[in-house]
């Protein structure tokens, strides 16, 4: 697995904490950014990590910001992205288990590390059902990308 991960300066300090959790699971990922302090628009980062997904370059996504809010809208614009916002457990796993999501936002004001490191991991272990139900609404998903709304 290849995890794309990108943060604002609002998520800034959870990245080492989600990088240095990544090294010790083994599992590869990208760095899209940011990667200080200053000021910036979680727009750039959201759409770096979201297509690196939807291109196939990376298998999942992790965005952070202050809320995670910015991020999943940005994200959710991006055709063949399904990004949750989650900061439990349970959403993270029922948004990979119910909705095939490939990306998912955590704000780092919502969160702490530790339960940071508990949501990632149950979104990251966690295989869609494939459900005939689920799949049938994920196809409704993708089959709203191809429409436009103009």
């Amino acid at each position: 697995m290849k995890v794309a991960i990108g943060c604002d300066h609002g998520g800034i300090n959870l990245k080492p904490v989600l990088t240095d959790y990544l090294e010790k699971k083994g599992i590869e990922y990208v760095d899209y950014g940011c990667y200080d302090k200053s000021s910036t628009d979680y727009n750039e980062y959201a759409l770096k990590v979201s297509n690196a997904v939807a291109s196939g370059e990376c298998d999942k996504g992790i965005l952070f910001c202050g809320t995670g809010i910015g991020m999943s809208i940005v994200a959710n614009k991006v055709k063949g992205i399904r990004c949750g916002h989650c900061h439990d457990v349970f959403s993270a796993k029922m948004t990979r288990l119910h909705n095939d999501a490939n990306v998912m936002a955590l704000g780092e004001r919502v969160v702490g590390p530790g339960l940071m490191i508990e949501i990632v991991d149950a979104f990251l272990s966690t295989e869609f059902s494939g459900d005939e139900r689920h799949a049938r609404r994920v196809q409704k998903i993708k089959d709203l990308e191809e429409k436009s709304f103009r």
